[in-house]
C-alpha cells in the first residue's frame, strides 16, 4: 500500500531492547506520529519481542549505561528510580502505553524469526500483535518517510 500517493505520511520504529528506555521511546514517537495524521508502526526484534509479550511490559527494567550497570543491584534501584519519574511526569505505565498506541492506530508487529528463534506463538503476544517477517518490514520501511531505532 502506497502512503504517499494518499497523501500520508508513515514512520517506521524498530524495538530491539525490553528494557523501559529501549520500549518507551519507540511508543511515544509512534503515539505521537500518529496524533501528527501519520501512519506509523513498531517493528519489535530479538529481546524487544518482550515488550508486546503477554504480562512482561511490567516486568521491564533499566540497565544504566557502562559499568554503572554491571554493579549487583543496581539494574533494580535504576528501575525503580525510573518508575518513579515516569509517575512523576505523568506518563502512563508502558502496558497502558501500548493499549493506548493500539487504540490509536500504531501497528505492533513482531519480527517472525526471533518469534520463532524464541519458539514464541502468536498466543504469546498481547492482543492485537501482527507478526511479519523482515522483508516484509523491509517493504513497509521502503514506503516509510521517516525510520528509527530505538
Amino acid at each position: 500500500m502506497n502512503h504517499q500517493a494518499q497523501g500520508k505520511k508513515r514512520l517506521s520504529v524498530i524495538c530491539s531492547r525490553d528494557s523501559l528506555d529501549g520500549a518507551y521511546p519507540s511508543a511515544v514517537l509512534a503515539i505521537n506520529a500518529v496524533r501528527m495524521g501519520m501512519d506509523a508502526t513498531i517493528y519489535y526484534t530479538f529481546s524487544g519481542l518482550n515488550v508486546i509479550r503477554k504480562g512482561y511490559a511490567k516486568k521491564l527494567k533499566f540497565y544504566p549505561p557502562g559499568t554503572m550497570g554491571a554493579i549487583p543491584g543496581m539494574p533494580q534501584l535504576a528501575t525503580g528510580m525510573m518508575k518513579r519519574m515516569i509517575e512523576k511526569a505523568s506518563l502512563p505505565e508502558l502496558a497502558d502505553l501500548l493499549e493506548m498506541c493500539q487504540m490509536e492506530g500504531v501497528k505492533l508487529i513482531g519480527c517472525h524469526m526471533a518469534a520463532s528463534m524464541f519458539e514464541l506463538d502468536r498466543e504469546d503476544f498481547i492482543e492485537g500483535v501482527e507478526i511479519a517477517n523482515a522483508e516484509q518490514f523491509l517493504q513497509l520501511a521502503l514506503e516509510s518517510n521517516l525510520c528509527l531505532f530505538t
